[in-house]
């Protein structure tokens, strides 16, 4: 994560790094560069990432960042969010990961247009033009899902006994 937000800041470009409190502690994640919003829990991380993201790029990476994009494609498969998901295959790291997504696919844990969510490249200009090209198809049965806070609360039953 620092080489990118370094090579962008270096781009005179934003960078915004979300980081939970815990990593702040005996400077784990290195000095930031841009802006730096500090969150108590990963959940609130990820929360706050898909608030002020306009799309989601995976670069090669290990649990943490499988994590994180497995709980973006799975929101936007339940319609929490629409945005874009990618990840930039360099030679060939995902290949694996991709091939297992498609075996899903062809095992019907996974929908064909869930599928379509996550797109991969090679290149980062390959990756830039599939996610402008890209558009989200929601699921119609999944789009009926409300997210708000007020749908998670149960409506009330009318109780009353009538004789």
């Amino acid at each position: 994560m620092g080489c990118v937000s370094t090579a962008v800041a270096q781009h005179e470009r934003q960078v915004l790094g979300i980081i939970p409190s815990a990593f702040t502690i005996n400077n784990l994640v290195g000095e930031t560069c841009g802006k730096e919003i500090k969150v108590a829990t990963m959940q609130e991380r990820l929360v706050m990432m898909m608030e002020l993201s306009d799309a989601f790029i995976a670069l090669p990476g290990g649990f943490g960042t499988l994590e994180e994009l497995f709980q973006m494609i799975s929101w936007a498969q339940l319609n929490i969010h629409n945005k874009l998901i990618g990840v930039l295959n360099i030679n060939g790291f995902f290949n694996g990961l991709l091939s297992f997504v498609d075996h899903a696919v062809k095992q019907e844990f996974i929908t064909p247009r869930a599928r379509k969510i996550l797109i991969s490249a090679t290149t980062a200009d390959e990756l830039v033009d599939k996610l402008q090209a890209f558009r989200f198809e929601s699921d119609p049965a999944l789009s009926k899902l409300k997210w708000s806070p007020s749908s998670s609360q149960k409506e009330k039953l009318d109780l009353t006994l009538r004789l």
